[in-house]
């Protein structure tokens, strides 16, 4: 029998691939993405064709303006996305992101008589951010049934991370095999308005490395 389950869905390769997984394990799916006002918002539409690919059950697009949150190249447009390898964390990372969208996601699962909710994190091939590691999610989760009225009442909220100990080539070939269509997919953090990624950016490196050593062809529209 089916449950329901509430899927991040940013419109990337990872989190397609976690819709993916959840369909595979007989969710109902229902898809939540954030328009943050992030520069690279042609994601939304990326999400919107995967949604539609897996007949989500209901896809919401909620808008959250993080854009005044001038310390991040994904927020402000006047910082440059680096296109050369840096060390520590990136200028691309955005302050409480996934604590904010995981935060909503909650709210929607409870909302919904849910008790799972799935994200795409990773903690192999990624930019090095604090929200996508595993004791991050672990803390979230158990906040999460410290604060939610079902939780409380004994219905505990699960946070499933199916892909966080993969590399982005082992996501690919899970990602082919449940029948993932990546041309849907965007990773790149300065797409352009038409969807043609920049080919340089910490993302698009990742993403075209994990293609690569898949041994699969690349489907991503490069400038």
């Amino acid at each position: 029998m089916s449950k329901k389950a509430i899927i991040l869905l940013s419109g990337g390769l990872d989190s397609a691939t976690t819709l993916a997984i959840a369909k595979k394990d007989n969710y109902d799916c229902y898809a939540l993405s954030v328009n943050y006002h992030q520069r690279h918002n042609y994601e939304l539409t990326a999400a919107k064709k995967i949604a539609k690919n897996f007949s989500v059950k209901d896809l919401k697009e909620v808008e959250i303006d993080l854009s005044w949150l001038n310390n991040s190249a994904l927020t402000n447009n006047s910082l440059s996305i680096p296109e050369n390898l840096s060390t520590g964390i990136p200028i691309t990372y955005v302050p409480a992101r996934n604590t904010i969208m995981m935060s909503l996601a909650m709210a929607w699962a409870e909302s919904i008589d849910c008790t799972d909710i799935f994200i795409g994190v990773n903690a192999v091939d990624y930019s090095g951010y604090p929200d996508c590691r595993e004791e991050y999610i672990r803390s979230f989760q158990k906040m999460a049934n410290l604060a939610t009225k079902k939780a409380v009442e004994g219905e505990l909220l699960k946070i499933h991370t199916p892909l966080i100990k993969l590399s982005k080539k082992e996501i690919i070939l899970k990602g082919i095999e449940l029948g993932v269509d990546y041309s849907f997919t965007i990773s790149c953090y300065q797409v352009s308005p038409d969807g043609l990624a920049c080919g340089k950016c910490d993302s698009c490196r990742l993403r075209k490395a994990g293609f690569e050593n898949a041994g699969l062809p690349d489907p991503t529209k490069y400038l």
